[in-house]
């Protein structure tokens, strides 16, 4: 065999060969895990941290491939969190469980707008109404009865709150402007602190996220005097709201998520919709409703709006009686 006919059937064989080997598809590198850092302007423990993170809990399986991590920056009444949420990138990286009227105190009582302006609201998922409260070993019939004998005598009735400027505190200004009598109102340090007061009786009555009260109130504990709200509290239908006293208050604290004002939208979409997604599921809302809050999804520009009305509701409230800026969380 001539060398260059050798040389043919070496090539032909190698072409052959070639042909029988099994294609290998490239291997795709997996694709990374997105990563999703929540702020929670709260204290790590609290009532409103828990349920925060109970959320989350349900929010986590409708975002598949996010991996979740929950960060406290409590400090200055939500403040903290709230600076650190607007400074942060935008990229879909980082948002936060805000609450109002936390935020709109916080611009007005550091006078810092851009508070606000440097977020962007995404949705409401739950409503917490505020709720007035008495010691079961001396409690008040209603309201009227703290409004009445704060008229006759203001320092014998302590109405207990948290800290300044919290929605609690907000909202026993807002009563006493209501009722047109000097209220003898007490702060102390936290809500844990100020439930501890009214149910050791150092004070007449509290004003109380419904979150932190609704166990003691069940338990007899604690005697409801009216919660700040138009309608009953579906786990507590015996429980009256001011209203039907004449008393026209609704206080809510209204939580949710939001993100850097500058997130893309195509980034901010798919966290909305899961978001909602998770909001209204049944057993998200039978379970917060056992908390002491309305699972109630409300979206970003909705939310805007009613935070906006209240930023103006609540800067009438400071030139008229300004609130003391707290350094709790």
């Amino acid at each position: 065999m001539t060398p260059g006919r050798r040389g043919l059937l070496t090539g032909a064989s190698a072409i052959a060969a070639l042909a029988v080997v099994p294609r290998v598809r490239a291997i795709q590198p997996a694709r990374p895990n997105q990563h999703l850092t929540v702020l929670l302007g709260l204290r790590a423990g609290s009532v409103l941290d828990t349920a925060a993170r109970r959320f989350f809990n349900v929010l986590a399986p409708r975002l598949p491939g996010t991996d979740i991590a929950l960060t406290n920056l409590p400090g200055d009444g939500g403040r903290t969190m709230l600076a650190a949420l607007g400074g942060a990138a935008a990229d879909g990286s980082v948002a936060g469980w805000v609450m109002t009227p936390t935020l709109p105190a916080r611009m007005i009582d550091h006078e810092e707008p851009a508070l606000g302006q440097s977020i962007r609201l995404l949705g409401q998922i739950a409503r917490e109404p505020v709720v007035f409260v008495s010691p079961s070993s001396d409690p008040a019939t209603a309201i009227q009865d703290v409004i009445q004998r704060a008229a006759n005598d203001a320092d014998a009735v302590p109405l207990g709150t948290p800290p300044g400027g919290s929605p609690p505190h907000l909202a026993a200004l807002r009563l006493q402007g209501l009722a047109q009598t000097q209220l003898n109102i007490v702060t102390f340090p936290s809500s844990a602190a100020a439930l501890r007061a009214v149910l050791d009786g150092n004070v007449s009555a509290a004003a109380l996220g419904l979150a932190d009260a609704i166990g003691p109130l069940r338990d007899g504990s604690l005697g409801a005097i009216g919660i700040a709200a138009r309608r009953r509290f579906g786990s507590l239908p015996d429980t009256p709201v001011l209203d039907e006293g004449g008393i026209p208050l609704s206080a809510f604290v209204r939580c949710g998520v939001a993100v850097p004002v500058d997130t893309p939208a195509e980034v901010a979409a798919p966290l909305i919709a899961a978001l909602k997604a998770a909001a209204i599921d049944d057993a998200f809302r039978q379970q917060a409703e056992a908390s002491g809050f309305y699972a109630a999804w409300a979206d970003g520009a909705d939310w805007t709006r009613q935070m906006q009305a209240e930023q103006t509701m609540l800067t009438a409230l400071w030139h008229s009686n300004p609130w003391l800026s707290s350094s709790g969380g």
